[in-house]
């Protein structure tokens, strides 16, 4: 017997240009801004980035060019800058991995995501306009590092500006083509980790062969050469397998980092950093996962709590990772720029200092964990101070040979200050927005907003002005 059923036509999705001309009709009927509106945005942006851009790199090298910088070892400041480079090409390449890179808003995850659309075509622009913007960025960048080190001749700077174009291109497609994996690939956690490893390793070999009178010799040919050399083709083969690899990219992998970017997006228009913390301290204990529950010795509020604490803080590597991490940078600072070790000292001293602050920062923006905990605000708010005390006197005596021999009467102004600034951030309360304004001559100055944002690096920077007065 012959079945009668038909079965249904084939759904044809509709075609990505079509879909894009869409939405741009529905934007501008929502947003009727003009692109001549658009272009001067982007001129002052630009040129604000230009302008402070460049004071930075004109500052930074005049700075370098100063008689008690020059007189330090060429070879240390070399290697040094060398392992702040590839430390800081590990945090890029986990900014990348943590925002996406490739995302999409939630109006088109429900939308446009869900629907049989050709996912690689939809893609391909954003692709495009990602690996254009980090390569060109990181070029940029790499001219003016290069630059603002002091190298002049346009050979140096064009194997830098190769070297940053490669770094970029390479790191765009490789996260790309992590992305599109169903789990995280083993070698994209391994260079999470690797590249600032290895810039510590770098770091540590420095700080030691100067300890003992040795150096690293500096190398016969600029490493921007070798560096962009050898990763040429390896950009090229990133991105064209990143593009093959567009259709592989699903639903979940594009959501992954929409939340954090509108997390940041929020914490910078309403300038309260805390909304992203907050985010990122929730990923951080759902990455933690399940943990084995073990009793606490028996005893007061007190003691319970600062147990609690320990336990806590010994489940966050990373803050103690970054502890150390600061501890490291102190030292090479005080090799390669001895003329900045004391500001830096203080400055890293608070960083350090923050990064023990986790549990002070709950308890005092939680009025609900502080009810359920018991006992008063204060007593639980020094509770939580214990640890960052503790850990700020560990951190500021093993970094303090690095100034000098033995504490002045300086150290016992700047260690309780460094504190009291961690305590003075860790406790600020959420932000409130009906404060008072400043009519000044260029704009109105909206200073209660400023004073919030500020609690806390404002203690720093006095203690900066009075370490600097002092010594």
């Amino acid at each position: 017997m012959t079945s009668t059923r038909t079965s249904p036509p084939p759904v044809v999705g509709p075609a990505p240009r079509e879909l894009r001309a869409r939405l741009r009709r529905a934007r501008r009927r929502h947003h009727p801004g003009s692109l001549g509106e658009v272009l001067t945005d982007a001129y002052v942006v630009v040129l604000f980035v230009a302008l402070y851009g460049w004071f930075a790199v004109a500052a930074i090298r005049d700075h370098l060019a100063a008689p008690q910088v020059t007189r330090t070892d060429p070879g240390d400041r070399y290697w040094i800058a060398v392992a702040a480079v590839t430390a800081g090409a590990g945090l890029a390449w986990w900014g990348l991995r943590l925002i996406g890179p490739l995302l999409v808003t939630p109006a088109t995850q429900t939308w446009l995501v869900s629907s049989p659309v050709d996912r690689r075509a939809w893609l391909l622009p954003r692709f495009g306009g990602l690996v254009g913007g980090v390569t060109a960025g990181a070029g940029l960048l790499a001219v003016a590092a290069a630059f603002a080190g002091g190298l002049d001749r346009p050979a140096d700077l064009g194997w830098s500006a190769l070297a940053g174009l490669t770094c970029g291109a390479t790191a765009t497609g490789c996260a790309v083509i992590a992305q599109s994996a169903r789990a995280t690939p083993r070698w994209a956690g391994l260079l999470t980790v690797g590249l600032p490893a290895v810039g510590a390793a770098i770091a540590v070999l420095v700080v030691v062969g100067h300890a003992v009178g040795w150096s690293l010799p500096l190398p016969p040919v600029p490493l921007t050469a070798g560096v962009g050399l050898a990763l040429l083709p390896v950009a090229v083969a990133s991105t064209v397998r990143a593009h093959r690899q567009l259709a592989r990219v699903d639903r979940a992998a594009l959501t992954t980092g929409a939340q954090f970017a509108n997390a940041a997006t929020t914490a910078a228009v309403l300038l309260d950093p805390s909304l992203l913390a907050a985010l990122v301290e929730s990923r951080r204990w759902r990455a933690v996962g399940l943990v084995r529950g073990r009793r606490f010795r028996p005893g007061g509020r007190f003691p319970v709590l600062l147990q609690a604490e320990v336990r806590r803080l010994s489940r966050r590597r990373g803050a103690l990772v970054g502890w150390a991490g600061a501890l490291l940078t102190m030292y090479a600072v005080a090799v390669a720029l001895p003329s900045a070790a004391g500001p830096a000292h203080v400055i890293l001293a608070y960083l350090a200092t923050g990064l023990l602050t986790g549990g002070l920062r709950a308890v005092s923006r939680s009025p609900g964990l502080r009810r359920s905990l018991g006992g008063n605000d204060i007593l639980l708010r020094l509770t939580h101070l214990v640890l960052p005390g503790v850990g700020a006197t560990l951190w500021y005596l093993a970094t303090l040979p690095a100034l000098r021999s033995v504490p002045g009467p300086l150290d016992a102004v700047l260690l309780p200050g460094v504190v009291t600034a961690a305590f003075w951030a860790g406790t600020r309360p959420p932000m409130r927005y009906g404060g008072a304004m400043v009519n000044t001559p260029f704009a109105m100055m909206p200073v209660d907003l400023v004073r919030q944002v500020l609690r806390g690096p404002d203690l720093v920077a006095a203690l900066v002005v009075v370490q600097l007065l002092w010594s």
